[in-house]
């Protein structure tokens, strides 16, 4: 998952800000208690003593010890997703030689009975699925993934393992809460208590795209995740230092993530980094690499305004296969960077390239009218189209008539968990704020009544026809 993975509901948190620092934190560690034993198979014995409340330490009472024989496994449930791994407490059996184990993480039940390649499951970005050895008589921590559900599974059948504590290792970064929201509706308070999770899961080093599987720094995915931080921890240290690996590790003329509309994203990023922080000198550090960006998006339009961006043409997954809408969101998106770079751009003291890119965002605009027009007609593809008129009345190309005619159709069918915040924030934009949290309760609710604890990488509302 992105959003635990991907992303990940942000929708609710751009109506708020705060502002605060907090440099180079230390990652906060919690040990976490299993709530409750989902499932045993073989010969397992006391299994209900691991739900008691530990202290990590070995002792050589064996009264309070869960056993587990032959071949057989155990899987427990720690009532939440977190970030991190395990601490494995043994008592004292028979032999010292130590005890090989299988353990497997998982995100549901599912995934932790899983196989390596079965259903998805991999170990891509950080190990889920893995065999460690446990001592005699002591403990040992290990894991560093997204989990809720750990299975424990005997790889010696001749052993009988001894455990006095499994214990759940949170690791999150310290920033206290600053914004905070909730109402009447205990649903949509439900889903921004959920999103405000899922980013602070992310919040690691770096803001990742997800604590599982996708543990990378994504420039796109990363503006609705910094919109949580920022109205909910204020301005946290991971916020710069992504952009700044992203810059770094990007060198131009490539692209950021080596897609070229995430370069866009960067740009935007850092023109709401400034307007929440005001920090001048950050910005200024910026100078350089965003100058020479700009030229090298303005090498990419053409004398009649229109984009020819290179690199990855994408916007988000669910659209990828839309090539129309692709093509228009592209349009809308260059419209909206040009407009806001100008500021950046005499903000920094060259008024001649913010002179460049107002000229380029009128010739872009009116092109993008002339797109708006033609892509509702020639669109044959219900996959992003929602994304792509999302951008175009954001930019000013759409009005918003025809806009939330597309973006209400059907509630909330064809919406994505990434360019969702941009739909819900066109929906905004227009005044329609009922059926924007009607559709917030209907998409990020449903990951919630399908028995989320973090917001998904992706979802479909269809997926819960006979789910449980």
């Amino acid at each position: 998952m992105k959003l635990p993975a991907l992303f990940s509901f942000y929708l609710i948190c751009a109506f708020f800000s705060q502002s605060a620092t907090a440099q180079n934190a230390q990652m906060q560690r919690e040990y976490i208690t299993p709530l409750r034993v989902v499932l045993t198979e073989g010969n397992v014995k006391n299994a209900e003593h691991l739900l008691k409340k530990g202290t990590g330490q070995a002792t050589l009472n064996n009264a309070d010890v869960c056993s587990i024989s032959g071949k057989a496994f155990i899987i427990l449930d720690f009532g939440s997703e977190m970030h991190g791994g395990i601490q494995i407490v043994t008592g004292m059996p028979s032999s010292q030689t130590p005890i090989p184990l299988r353990l497997c993480f998982g995100e549901s039940v599912a995934e932790a009975m899983s196989q390596i390649g079965e259903k998805g499951a991999t170990n891509d970005h950080g190990m889920r699925d893995y065999t460690v050895t446990v001592p005699w008589l002591g403990a040992i921590e290990t894991g560093n993934t997204g989990f809720r559900f750990l299975k424990i599974e005997l790889k010696d059948t001749s052993r009988t393992l001894q455990l006095r504590e499994v214990r759940g290792i949170s690791v999150t970064h310290p920033a206290p809460v600053l914004g905070d929201f909730y109402c009447s509706d205990s649903t949509l308070t439900k889903i921004w208590q959920t999103g405000v999770k899922t980013v602070h899961l992310c919040m690691q080093d770096y803001i990742w795209d997800g604590i599982k599987r996708d543990r990378l720094v994504w420039v796109g995915d990363m503006f609705p995740e910094m919109m949580t931080v920022l109205s909910t921890f204020g301005a946290v240290d991971v916020i710069p230092k992504s952009l700044d690996i992203s810059r770094q590790s990007n060198p131009l003329p490539g692209w950021m993530n080596g897609i070229s509309s995430y370069s866009l994203w960067w740009i935007l990023l850092h023109d709401k980094w400034y307007s929440y922080t005001s920090d001048t000198v950050y910005l200024y550090e910026q100078k350089d690499y965003l100058f020479a960006l700009l030229k090298q998006i303005m090498g990419k339009i053409d004398s009649r305004g229109r984009e020819h961006l290179d690199g990855t043409r994408f916007l988000d997954w669910p659209s990828n296969a839309n090539t129309d809408a692709v093509d228009a969101g592209l349009q809308a998106l260059c419209c909206i960077v040009f407009e806001r770079s100008e500021d950046l751009c005499r903000t920094l003291g060259n008024e001649p390239l913010a002179m460049e890119c107002k000229k380029m965002h009128s010739k872009m605009l009116s092109t993008a009218k002339k797109t708006a027009v033609d892509f509702l007609k020639k669109n044959k593809n219900p996959l992003g189209e929602k994304q792509a008129v999302a951008l175009l009345y954001l930019s000013g190309a759409m009005d918003s008539q025809t806009a939330v005619a597309v973006l209400e159709k059907d509630g909330a069918k064809d919406f994505s968990t990434f360019y969702g915040y941009f739909m819900i924030e066109a929906l905004a934009k227009a005044g329609h704020y009922q059926q924007a949290m009607d559709i917030i309760k209907e998409y990020w609710g449903g990951m919630l009544a399908m028995g989320a604890s973090t917001f998904w990488e992706d979802f479909d509302t269809e997926w819960m026809d006979g789910s449980a």
